[in-house]
């Protein structure tokens, strides 16, 4: 028994991108060494190309209208499922994030359990956002003005560099939140605990689509999602100044909203609404109230 355990051979895990709800390998054939905070070889990740990127924002269309056409109370259950299976595969993510940034088993952790928690967090937010953004607006004439959130579409975001877990989740989750789609560029340096997390994703209710995840260059991707005329929105998280500019210069073409950079001391503060409504749209609705009876009296 100890002679033939000691000759197995390790079982590699092989590390793919999540587009449409499938798990691709680079159509380029393309890969490239992660390695640990020491160095140290961890897997080969897909180095994705301009070809990955529009197929992911193509899978992210397909899915915008039955996200964001879903009830708020049905994406709050599916972000909640979301947190659910991440809590059951809690050990590997702790080893894949202490690996990738150079943490204790502990602090992992804890980084892992604030993720779960960002997850829930978001989740009780789809039902509610809608209520401290829309309303009834005081008009002049006998007529209801309402004011209602709707998503922006399909928005490209580029994952914070340094907080491979916990940044990626705290600004992909506002986003599909709220019903947008999401196509993601995770931290180059450490994108294992993002391409994971479309393992998770791919069996929590989520529908295929909505969220791509992608792995390699944001310097090669990134300036193609800014300028594809079918992306609506762009989160630079995680874009050095230099792409930031170039990025934004791009998204310019056809009018994209930009989320610029803005520095995060710390990813466990609360994150507030400010990345849910920086993808959303005010819609506004003119309804005559009418009168009630011959006196003449309205509503």
């Amino acid at each position: 028994m100890s002679e033939s355990s000691s000759a197995r051979l390790s079982v590699f895990k092989t590390y793919k991108l999540y587009v449409g709800g499938k798990f691709p390998r680079s159509e380029s054939g393309r890969v490239y060494e992660v390695t640990d905070s020491k160095g140290n070889w961890l897997a080969n990740a897909p180095l994705s190309s301009r070809k990955d990127a529009r197929d992911a924002v193509v899978a992210a269309r397909k899915a915008f209208g039955g996200w964001s056409g879903a009830t708020a109370y049905n994406r709050g259950q599916i972000l909640y499922r979301i947190a659910e299976m991440l809590e059951g595969r809690r050990d590997q993510f702790v080893r894949e994030v202490g690996e990738a940034e150079g943490l204790s088993k502990s602090k992992a952790g804890a980084v892992v359990d604030a993720a779960v928690d960002r997850w829930v967090w978001y989740a009780g937010w789809t039902d509610k956002i809608g209520q401290i953004t829309g309303g009834t607006n005081p008009v002049a004439g006998p007529f209801f003005n309402l004011s209602t959130p709707e998503p922006t579409g399909v928005v490209t975001v580029i994952a914070p560099q340094a907080s491979s877990f916990l940044g990626l989740v705290s600004v992909v989750a506002p986003v599909i939140a709220t019903g947008n789609t999401a196509v993601v560029i995770a931290s180059e340096k450490s994108p294992l605990p993002a391409l994971s997390l479309g393992e998770v994703l791919a069996t929590s209710d989520l529908p295929g689509g909505v969220v791509n995840i992608l792995s390699g260059k944001a310097s090669e991707m990134g300036p193609h999602l800014a300028s594809h005329q079918d992306v609506n929105a762009i989160d630079l998280a995680g874009a050095d100044t230099a792409l930031a500019k170039e990025l934004e210069i791009a998204a310019a073409d056809n009018l994209k909203r930009v989320l610029r950079p803005q520095p995060v001391d710390d990813w466990n503060a609360d994150p507030g609404t400010s990345r849910m409504t920086a993808f959303l749209e005010t819609k506004t609705v003119w309804h005559p109230t009418g009168s009630l009876g011959s006196g003449g009296s309205s509503y």
